[in-house]
């Protein structure tokens, strides 16, 4: 069996590194692009109550926690997904998180990789060595949404107050 897809190898801090709209810094680790679109990957690393709302999109969207917790909400239920913790959410199923801890990082693999054109255009660069800061723009992240294929926001975050 051949591939056409070339061999790729990164550091733990190689990658291009993005500041999200709506809240935290990617490291993208696998472009679609160079998987031939089978998948995307990349590192978020987030502060303390950043939550999406609840959405779909049409790509399968497995989540790694690398340190912290998050609350995932998963069509209908809530769980805490803490460090070495999984959670996948299947394409076109309801799902949000929110970070319950003082920072989360975690692994986001998309397959395929059709979902990196929305996480593009809902982002921009991080200017040289520094932290990625910026500020939240959910109006940027809901017209990013609507431009990029099959991303669909259903409401604000469904979590509960315990």
């Amino acid at each position: 069996m051949t591939s056409t897809t070339a061999p790729l190898v990164r550091t733990g801090t190689q990658g291009e590194r993005r500041w999200f709209f709506g809240g935290g810094e990617h490291l993208w680790k696998v472009r679609a692009e160079e998987t031939r679109d089978a998948f995307f990957l990349f590192e978020d690393r987030m502060e303390q109550g950043k939550m999406t709302p609840l959405h779909t999109h049409p790509a399968d969207e497995t989540m790694y926690v690398l340190e912290g917790e998050i609350r995932m909400h998963l069509d209908g239920a809530e769980h805490a997904v803490g460090a070495g913790g999984v959670a996948l959410a299947p394409r076109g199923v309801p799902h949000a998180f929110m970070v319950v801890s003082p920072v989360a990082r975690m692994l986001c693999l998309h397959t395929p990789g059709t979902c990196e054109a929305f996480y593009w255009d809902a982002s921009e660069p991080v200017a040289g060595d520094g932290p990625a800061t910026g500020a939240v723009d959910f109006d940027r992240v809901r017209a990013s949404a609507e431009r990029n294929g099959g991303i669909e926001l259903l409401g604000p975050p469904p979590f509960s107050r315990s």
